[in-house]
């Protein structure tokens, strides 16, 4: 059985997607990043997945915070 993306799966896929194709990201935009991920209450396979692939790029400076 094939599970469901989420609706914040996809809109949380959207706003990581545009800090990759930037290289950069924003405070602002990583704590909506966050917010979106936890908005229903739980982090589902899909959204772990998107998080842990942005903050390996952060932290092998693919993408950086920017001001």
């Amino acid at each position: 059985m094939k599970e469901e993306v989420s609706e914040s799966s996809i809109r949380l896929r959207e706003m990581i997607e545009k800090a990759i194709a930037d290289h950069k990201i924003t405070r602002d935009d990583y704590d909506k990043i966050i917010n979106i991920a936890t908005e229903d209450g739980y982090i589902d396979r899909h959204e772990q997945a998107l998080l842990s692939q942005l903050q390996q790029m952060i932290e092998d400076r693919f993408v950086k915070f920017v001001i």
